[in-house]
């Protein structure tokens, strides 16, 4: 399905390039060179990098010295150290153990959620930050987070489809920019700035666990050319291929918990040519398949309750672990022109984006046509894969930027301005009939794959939606140390309607040393049209037994059965102010304290069951035809707020013969509710209140991310070698349980440990061999019954799987 989209896209971008190519106005990458060349000079790939230097989020003003005032923190990760000796093989897991204020744990045991790997910035949703790269809006995945100890009911952008190799920089914004970018940068903003630097290198890589298991094989290229008339162009390829960890209690018992197996093949251009004169076109494009498969909840054998409700006595005896494979196709493209119109700086852009994922679910059964199989005289057999369908987003977004920057006005004044069209589609594809119809009637085997219930015709949506944006952004420069800044945007959605959002920002140099740094703003973010329109039937275990849940669609005769409103935007008010201080030329010091509060936030609901008096007579007659046990819903319902500090501290000195870098950064956030709407035909008992934000669903909302997050890192180069030591500190984290107050999942604060050895051959080849979590940590255990994935303990911290070791070889030619 994704294929021919492709296509599509790519004519249309070649058609782009060939207007805009008669045209002196076109988009630039949101960088200069020489900024390029300044923020990878000297600095260590996320072990010891100086924060604050040469970045392009958080400003329009090209061409900035390293010398321009801050007003906002934004942390620089050079990539290049990173593909050479990281210990973490993909883009998520490198910043989780690198940036305190990003946390990207891997799910196990939550479906679909295991298959990609979301993010997030200062414990909030990872639809509540905005990925760019090359300072383009990139897409989101198709998928919806149903469970887990974070992200539950939140899309986000998948990392892990942009190789390693393929990057320069990752430039992580850590304050609100809706009024810049737009929706989703209520937490901030995360650009990847791709490379295309001559020359020509190869990465291998090999690592495994403590435990003989979850082998990650890794083996990416990138080549660089300079082309005769001044421009480049780079390509990247790689191959990813990490294999199925268990950690399930006891071991070698019928059910799988540990990573997922992951297949990734993905390839990456970049490149700029000049149009003559007076423009240049620049492109980039990612292409990636991903094959990826997860354990789901196993099934009992003979003597369990699961016979013949969950399994067939002929097919899986001893019971069996139902795998939910995912097919992920991810496409990017970007196409634009720049060019100077007499002192302007002009842009003009075309991004396409599209994710997919296609669900195949093998070792299981339809219990219902078994038990149909058996009651009509036969061994009571059924079918063992079956399509589940899946679903789709694809994103088209045009931008026309104009910048210019004023010397002889103030001390200095940069101005911005531009427009906006985004268009997006949401895609919901049915699986096969046996995937989820029930073919024996009520009573016997239950509806469906077992592991992963196909979506039905039911399900399916073919939505969209366009949006329309304008902005201004302006700095001023008063004097060579004040400086202030002022943006707004107005945005008008075809489904919800219009909003307007403004932020200020200020940075006063006090002494050549120490700056004093803030901003306020507003922001907001348009619910994701997974959110409105996703729609499916799945199943959870409560204390071991299985509920089948129907998350009814926004907006469909469910839902407002149900009462709950249309989905609105959320709206954010965010406050930060810190400062920067370099007491020496050799150490720096940032601190930036801040608070957000959002209204309206999207959030997924309890599960109101048949048995609930808190639904009407109409909601309850509903399910019990659809034959589920309960229903739950995306609604606007919560008011939080979040607050923090973020601190860093960058040292490097001689010691003997070499160099030792050292760096420190720590990030301690608090989130909490402030105030619950519950619809009021869902109020119709007091129960209504406790069940449509349960105190395990409050958790997953306030508690979705260590409250506190601490890397400290100490780098010591001589000659040849590199040796590097990580202690990686997450804080506490506490989860509901099912059984509610007082029972609790506490999980207490863990220290970690990275380490890496490498040795220079030579200029060209480098080899490093190390581990990560090298001191065998888990999180603390708790009651399987009470846990969200059914385990000793959910996926939380640094996960589940224990110590690590690993090997690269890093050639240049």
């Amino acid at each position: 399905m994704g294929k021919s989209r492709l296509w599509k896209a790519l004519w249309a971008a070649g058609a782009f390039g060939c207007a805009a190519a008669l045209t002196p106005a076109g988009v630039a990458f949101a960088t200069e060179e020489a900024d390029a060349a300044a923020a990878q000079d000297g600095a260590k790939s996320g072990d010891a990098q100086e924060l604050e230097a040469i970045s392009v989020v958080g400003s329009r003003r090209y061409g900035r010295s390293s010398e321009a005032l801050t007003p906002v923190p934004v942390d620089i990760v050079p990539m290049a150290d990173v593909a050479e000796k990281s210990p973490q093989f993909d883009i998520a897991q490198t910043l989780q153990y690198i940036a305190p204020s990003f946390n990207s744990t891997r799910q196990t045991g939550a479906d679909n959620a295991d298959l990609v790997d979301s993010a997030m910035l200062r414990g909030l949703g990872s639809d509540q930050t905005l990925v760019l790269v090359n300072n383009k809006r990139q897409h989101q995945a198709a998928i919806v987070n149903l469970f887990g100890a974070r992200n539950r009911g939140n899309t986000g952008t998948d990392f892990n489809t942009i190789p390693q190799l393929a990057v320069e920089r990752i430039e992580i914004l850590r304050d609100g920019a809706a009024a810049q970018y737009g929706s989703d940068a209520i937490a901030g903003v995360v650009n990847v700035v791709l490379k295309k630097t001559p020359g020509c290198e190869a990465v291998a890589g090999y690592g495994q666990y403590s435990r003989g298991d979850g082998e990650n094989t890794l083996a990416s290229a990138y080549c660089g050319f300079e082309l005769a008339n001044g421009g480049a162009i780079a390509l990247t390829g790689e191959w990813l291929k990490r294999g199925r960890s268990d950690r399930s209690e006891p071991r070698g018992s019928p059910r799988t918990i540990g990573d997922t197996k992951v297949d990734n093949r993905t390839l990456f251009l970049n490149g700029e040519v000049p149009l003559g004169d007076a423009a240049h076109f620049y492109f980039s494009g990612g292409y990636q398949d991903r094959y990826a498969s997860s354990g789901a909840f196993a099934r009992g054998g003979i003597g369990s309750d699961d016979i013949p409700s969950r399994n067939s006595e002929a097919m899986y005896p001893d019971g069996f672990v139902p795998f939910i494979n995912g097919d992920i196709e991810d496409r990017t493209l970007i196409a634009g022109v720049w060019g100077n119109i007499g002192q302007w700086r002009a842009d003009v852009s075309q991004t396409y984006g599209y994710n997919e994922l296609l669900n195949n679910i093998s070792n299981t059964l339809n219990a219902s046509i078994a038990n149909e199989d058996l009651l009509n005289g036969g061994r009571g057999i059924s079918p063992t894969k079956f399509d589940a369908g899946g679903y789709a987003f694809t994103q088209y977004t045009t931008n026309l930027d104009f910048s210019r920057y004023l010397d002889s006005v103030l001390a200095g004044t940069n101005v911005a301005f531009g427009l906006e069209r985004r268009r997006e589609q949401y895609e919901i594809f049915a699986g096969e009939r046996g995937s989820w119809d029930d073919f024996d009637g009520p009573g016997g085997g239950n509806a469906g794959s077992q592991g992963y219930p196909g979506f039905q015709p039911g399900d399916e949506t073919d939505s969209s939606r366009t949006s329309w944006a304008a902005y201004g952004d302006f700095e001023f420069n008063w004097t060579d140390r004040f400086m202030t800044g002022a943006a707004a945007r107005f945005e008008d959605y075809d489904d919800f309607g219009k909003t307007t959002t403004g932020k200020l920002t200020s940075s006063f140099k006090a002494t050549d040393s120490f700056l004093l740094r803030g901003s306020v703003s507003t922001g907001f973010r348009a619910p994701s049209l997974q959110q409105r329109d996703f729609q499916s039937t799945y199943t959870e275990f409560v204390s071991g037994e299985p509920l089948d849940i129907l998350l009814a669609r926004n907006g469909g005769p469910i839902a407002n059965a149900a009462g709950v409103e249309p989905l609105r935007e959320e709206k954010a008010k965010s406050f930060t102010l810190g400062f920067t201080w370099s007491p020496m030329d050799n150490l720096t010091l940032t601190v930036d304290g801040y608070r957000i509060d959002i209204d309206d936030r999207v959030v997924l609901s309890g599960q109101f069951g048949v048995d609930d008096p808190a639904i009407s007579d109409e909601l309850r007659d509903i399910l019990i035809q659809k034959g589920v046990g309960a229903a739950a819903f995306f609604v606007n319902a919560v008011d939080t707020r979040t607050t923090g500090i973020d601190l860093t501290l960058a040292h490097n000195t001689e010691v003997g013969d070499g160099e030792l870098s050292t760096y420190f950064a720590l990030n301690h956030g608090k989130t909490e509710i402030r105030k619950v709407n519950v619809p009021a035909p869902l109020l119709i008992e007091p129960e209504g209140a406790d069940t449509f934000l349960s105190d395990r669903e409050r958790r997953f909302i306030e508690d979705g991310a260590p409250s506190t997050k601490a890397t400290l890192t100490f780098d010591y180069a001589i000659g040849k070698w590199d040796a590097m030591f990580k202690i990686i500190h997450f804080g506490s984290q506490t989860q509901g349980s099912f059984s509610g107050p007082p029972v609790l999942l506490h999980y207490g604060p863990k220290t970690s440990a990275d380490f890496s050895l490498s040795y220079a051959f030579n200029d060209n080849i480098k080899l490093t061999v190390g581990g990560a979590n090298i001191f065998d940590q888990f999180p603390d255990k708790q009651n399987p019954d009470e846990t969200d994935n059914g385990h000793i303990y959910d996926s939380v911290q640094f996960g589940l799987n224990g110590a690590s070791y690993f090997t690269r070889l890093a050639v240049k030619f």
